[in-house]
């Protein structure tokens, strides 16, 4: 008698990123209530079946990308005001749109649209910041994407009761155990939007419920230069004296980190989000990451929000990172395709402390994965599967893409979505957005 799964995918070649880093060909993947069952040789495929058999011949067979930090509604914001350093683009730009426009239904639908994308980039976890929170784990979920929700806590003259920020995590937390895709983290935005008795009140909720922390870090030369002035501190060390490494927490961008400062990441439980296209586009800067990687810093690759990269392309932004890196270091052996990749799957999933899930391809672990398509002209051949993802592949040749062993994107198209229902609604805000920057 066969044994019965919901999914067997068979053929391609199969990117475990499992500690030995297997590349298995003639093999089949089972997958069973939303995970990995077993990866068995192809003369076991006649002992099982199953609802679905998926044939993956000629595509890479991945683990499904983890974009380490995001901001999912700005989708809308997609080329609203490029060309600009941070500070004028936040406070002439952004910061006032937002105040406008940024409401419940914007974030939701603008969630849908950022989902859709990020899927159909391979995507299968997002840890973003926003606000309305609730609404983009709501739209992630109907999406069939995961994401780790954080709303952004922005209070620089914060006087009130701290007692605030934690209720409302509280009931955040309980929106998110009805969406089994959705979990949650508490963010102060950065240490210039929150004030220094906020700062420390959040590290201190995180300690107490065991909450992941999320904030942006050393983005900028002028956030260093304030910070110092301000407090005769730098930034991570400003932080870390309020108690954030003693939580687990993603600092999101990290360029402008010291040595010292490295070592100190690289001693604690937390991480950095690398989001070099948006850097780049920003002048910001280059993360140091020759230096986190000697101190032992765990890092992962974000796109940050499309408003400032303009994409949600992951694989794009692990292309840039890891050419980028090799000409700073003037060193072609710098971050190899192999350990490139690793940072936004199983590196990734590690960053987030979700390595025991999510990262790689074995029995026992979700069945989030991607078949990508091999059978084009910029992909063959193929000799190398991690040299072709790194440095030649775009998230285009996405074919599927399974999340807790549902497919969200088959044969190209999403499954949960209409696209161009997505694109319309794009539109519709567009000119509502036009008409507001009129006025």
């Amino acid at each position: 008698m066969k044994e019965r799964c919901d999914h067997i995918i068979k053929g391609g070649r199969i990117v475990c990123m499992d500690a030995g880093f297997r590349v298995l060909e003639d093999h089949f993947i089972l997958v069973r209530d939303g995970l990995i069952q077993d990866i068995l040789a192809l003369d076991r495929l006649k002992d099982y079946k199953a609802q679905s058999v998926v044939d993956a011949t000629g595509c890479l067979v991945i683990p499904a990308l983890i974009n380490a930090h995001s901001h999912l509604p700005m989708t809308y914001f997609r080329g609203l005001a490029d060309d600009l350093p941070l500070d004028r683009w936040l406070s002439e730009y952004i910061w006032p749109l937002e105040a406008k426009l940024v409401d419940a239904d914007f974030v939701y639908d603008a969630s849908l649209h950022g989902a859709a994308e990020m899927l159909k980039n391979g995507i299968c976890l997002s840890n973003d910041m926003y606000f309305h929170s609730d609404m983009i784990a709501k739209a992630c979920s109907r999406a069939g994407m995961r994401v780790i929700v954080s709303t952004a806590v922005i209070a620089p003259d914060f006087a009130g009761d701290p007692a605030l920020y934690e209720a409302k995590m509280l009931e955040l937390e309980d929106f998110c155990r009805d969406l089994p895709l959705a979990e949650c983290a508490l963010a102060p935005h950065a240490l210039y939007t929150c004030s220094e008795k906020l700062l420390k009140a959040c590290a201190g909720y995180a300690l107490k419920h065991d909450w992941r922390l999320h904030t942006h870090l050393s983005e900028t030369r002028l956030e260093l230069e304030d910070c110092l002035k301000a407090h005769g501190k730098r930034p991570l060390d400003y932080l870390a004296d309020l108690g954030f490494l003693e939580a687990r927490c993603m600092f999101a961008h990290g360029v402008w980190l010291s040595g010292e400062e490295c070592r100190r990441l690289g001693a604690s439980n937390s991480a950095v989000a690398i989001c070099t296209d948006s850097n780049l586009k920003l002048a910001s800067g280059f993360a140091p990451l020759k230096s986190m990687m000697e101190h032992g810093v765990r890092f992962a690759m974000g796109t940050d929000g499309v408003a400032s990269n303009n994409n949600l392309d992951l694989l794009e932004e692990l292309s840039t990172t890891a050419k980028l890196h090799k000409a700073l270091n003037g060193d072609p052996l710098f971050l190899p395709a192999r350990e490139a990749f690793a940072h936004v799957t199983i590196e990734a999933a590690r960053a987030l402390g979700m390595e025991d899930t999510l990262g790689s391809l074995e029995p026992g672990k979700a069945a989030d994965l991607c078949l990508v398509d091999i059978q084009n002209l910029p992909s063959s051949p193929c000799y190398n599967p991690y040299s072709q993802l790194v440095y030649s592949m775009g998230s285009h040749q996405m074919r599927d893409v399974m999340v807790a062993g549902k497919f969200a994107v088959r044969d190209y198209q999403l499954v949960n979505l209409d696209e161009s229902e997505l694109i319309e609604q794009a539109d519709e805000f567009m000119r509502k957005i036009q008409r507001e920057m009129q006025k």
